[in-house]
């Protein structure tokens, strides 16, 4: 049902309100151009009263006055929808962290020299060293010489174009204690370098070097 307290609002021809849009722009130039916003806003609600106080433009000054509240309330709406995708897009991304270090593999990004840019928890872990401490350090230092050169050939086939790389390492953390692992290399889809998944072989028995 329609509110019927609601002021009606006459039609405005579309050449009508270019005209006016034109002579109320023609009345902020100048000076006003050069003020700040509370200055501006206040000028114009002055020409928006100068119009509607006239006999000939007041009609059309309430029409304007109508779609400047619509168009008001369509920026409400879109900075609401703004905030709320913002809110989904940070909600998303936490959840994204969480799952990335709640992974029980070891997981790296690497630079194209094989430094450590980004690690999760498991990863940090497995090489004996704080996160932090080891963003700059290059994995090849964790490996065993065999291993290493079998890490950089398999790096080889990625930068060839195979989507992924799997190869056997023996990985020798901080504590001195070496163990097998299963590592599957790949492109970083952001194109920084490779993403690594290291995966235990077996969990119960380290082996030697």
């Amino acid at each position: 049902m329609p509110d019927l307290s609601a002021p009606i609002v006459p039609a405005i021809e579309f050449d009508r309100l270019v005209d006016l849009r034109h002579r109320a722009a023609s009345h902020l130039a100048g000076d006003a151009s050069r003020k700040g916003a509370i200055a501006r806003s206040a000028d114009a609600l002055t020409v928006l009263h100068g119009l509607a106080s006239s006999p000939q433009t007041a009609a059309d000054a309430l029409a304007l006055l109508h779609e400047l509240q619509v168009y008001q309330v369509e920026l409400d709406l879109q900075a609401q929808e703004l905030r709320e995708s913002r809110e989904a897009l940070e909600s998303s991304l936490r959840r994204q962290v969480e799952l990335y270090d709640f992974q029980p593999a070891g997981l790296f990004t690497l630079d194209a020299q094989r430094v450590v840019m980004e690690t999760n928890r498991a990863g940090a872990d497995m090489l004996g060293l704080g996160r932090d401490d080891l963003v700059g350090l290059t994995l090849d230092a964790f490996l065993l010489p065999e291993s290493a050169r079998r890490f950089r050939s398999a790096m080889v086939g990625v930068d060839v174009g195979m989507r992924h790389v799997w190869c056997p390492l023996t990985l020798s953390p901080r504590d001195g204690v070496a163990l097998s692992f299963v590592a599957a290399i790949g492109q970083d889809p952001a194109g920084r370098g490779y993403l690594v998944n290291l995966t235990r072989v077996d969990e119960e028995h380290a082996v030697s070097p």
